[in-house]
C-alpha cells in the first residue's frame, strides 16, 4: 500500500494542494492513463451526431484512438480504432453513413459490428479466419444523449450513481438528448490535464482572469456542491437575451475529465484530452435548442466561448510552467471557493493511494 504523506486523506477546512510532480514528473502521463482513464467513463459523443447507421465519432481517450459507430440494428458501439492487422486507422474523421468500417493503411475492412469482413490480398495466408478478428469493444453507456465508454467498465464507477441526482436538477425542459447543430471547437495547451481541471473547478478565479464572465454571473452567489463521482458549479446568471438571458448557469464536472457546461438554449460538452505530461487538448462540442433567433444566439455564443476559453488557455499554461519551474510548494486551498478542486484532489489521491502504485 502506498504510504506516502501528500496522498492521504485531507479534510477540506485545512487541506493543500497536490505537489507539483503529479503534474511534471514524466511518469504520470502513463500513471494516469492506467490509473485513472482506463478506470473511468468518457465522454465519446452525443447522439445527435450518430443518428443513422454507418455515422461515426472518432475520439481519444488518453492515447487510445476510439471510433463510436451506430450500427445497421441502430446500436452504438465503441471500439478501439486500431486495426488488427497493423494498428493502422479504422477512420481519421467523423463520418456519416458508412456502410463499413475500412482501415486507412492497407484496406482491411470491418463490419459496422466491428467484425473483420475481408482483407485484400490476404488469399495465401494459411488458416485466416476473417469472420475471426473483431475490433475491441469498449462497455458503452448512453444518457441524457450522451455516449459515454469505459476501457475496464468492471473498475470503473457504477454508472447510475456517476451520475445520480443530475437527472432531477436537469428536468424535463432541459433534457440534453434535445439539443442538436453541433459545433466543435478544440485548443492545445501546454499544461497537464489536471491543470486545466483544477481551473475548471472553481469559480474563485473568474473575477480576476473573466471579465466578461464576471458581469454574467452573480459571484456572490457562485456555489459548488458535491456527489461521489461529478460536482455541480452553479450561479444566476443575467445576460442579454440576444445571448443567453436569465436563468441559472450550470457547470457540472465528471470525473476525470468531463465537464458539462448548460446555460438557457445551450449544451456545451467539454472534454480534457491528456497529450503527455505537458500537453492536453480542450475539445468543446457545442448542442443548440431549436428557436427564431437560434442562429444568431448560437454565433453570440460561440464568440463568447472562445473569449473565455483563450483567458483559461494563457492561465493555465502559466499555472503549468509555475509547477515546473522547482518553486511551488503546495498552498492551502480556499474551504469556500476550491471545494471543486478539493473532492477533485482526493479522488486523485484515492486513485493513486489505492492502486499502491510505485510510480507515484
Amino acid at each position: 500500500m502506498n504510504t506516502q504523506p501528500e496522498l492521504a486523506p485531507q479534510a477540506q477546512a485545512t487541506a493543500t494542494a497536490l505537489p507539483a510532480r503529479f503534474y511534471v514528473d514524466a511518469a504520470m502521463a502513463a500513471t494516469d492513463r492506467q490509473l485513472i482513464f482506463d478506470r473511468s467513463w468518457q465522454l465519446v459523443a452525443h447522439v445527435s451526431q450518430l443518428r443513422n447507421a454507418g455515422d461515426h465519432v472518432i475520439g481519444n481517450l488518453a492515447g487510445l484512438p476510439v471510433i463510436a459507430v451506430r450500427g445497421g440494428d441502430a446500436v452504438i458501439r465503441v471500439f478501439h480504432n486500431v486495426c488488427r492487422h497493423r494498428a493502422g486507422p479504422i477512420a481519421q474523421c467523423d463520418g456519416l453513413a458508412a456502410k463499413s468500417l475500412r482501415c486507412r493503411y492497407h484496406g482491411w475492412n470491418y463490419g459496422l459490428d466491428g467484425v473483420l469482413k475481408s482483407a485484400p490480398e490476404m488469399s495465401d495466408a494459411v488458416d485466416f479466419d476473417p469472420s475471426s478478428i473483431h475490433l475491441p469493444q469498449l462497455a458503452v453507456k448512453i444518457w441524457q444523449g450522451l455516449v459515454f465508454a469505459a476501457v475496464d467498465a468492471t473498475h470503473a464507477p457504477d454508472f447510475d450513481v456517476f451520475v445520480a441526482g443530475i437527472d432531477a436538477r436537469l428536468g424535463a425542459d432541459r433534457g440534453l438528448e434535445h439539443y442538436g447543430r453541433h459545433h466543435r471547437a478544440g485548443y492545445d495547451i501546454a499544461c497537464n490535464w489536471k491543470v486545466y481541471v483544477d481551473n475548471y473547478l472553481e469559480g474563485y478565479h473568474v473575477p480576476h482572469v473573466h471579465p466578461g464572465l464576471n458581469r454574467l454571473l452573480d459571484y456572490r452567489s457562485y456555489r459548488t456542491e458535491l456527489t461521489p463521482w461529478h460536482n455541480l458549479q452553479w450561479s444566476p446568471l443575467e445576460s442579454d437575451a440576444s445571448l443567453y438571458g436569465n436563468g441559472d448557469a450550470l457547470y457540472y464536472w465528471l470525473w476525470p475529465n468531463t465537464m458539462l457546461n448548460i446555460l438557457p438554449g445551450r449544451l456545451q460538452t467539454n472534454r480534457i484530452v491528456p497529450l503527455g505530461v505537458d500537453r492536453c487538448r480542450v475539445e468543446f462540442d457545442s448542442y443548440y435548442a431549436d428557436g427564431d433567433d437560434a442562429d444568431a444566439k448560437r454565433d453570440a455564443d460561440l464568440a463568447f466561448s472562445d473569449e473565455v476559453q483563450k483567458e483559461d488557455l494563457g492561465i493555465c499554461e502559466d499555472v503549468h510552467r509555475g509547477f515546473a519551474s522547482g518553486s511551488y510548494v503546495p498552498g492551502r486551498l480556499n474551504p469556500l471557493r476550491e471545494t471543486g478542486v478539493h473532492h477533485f484532489h482526493e479522488l486523485l489521491r484515492a486513485a493513486y493511494r489505492d492502486a499502491g502504485s510505485s510510480a507515484v
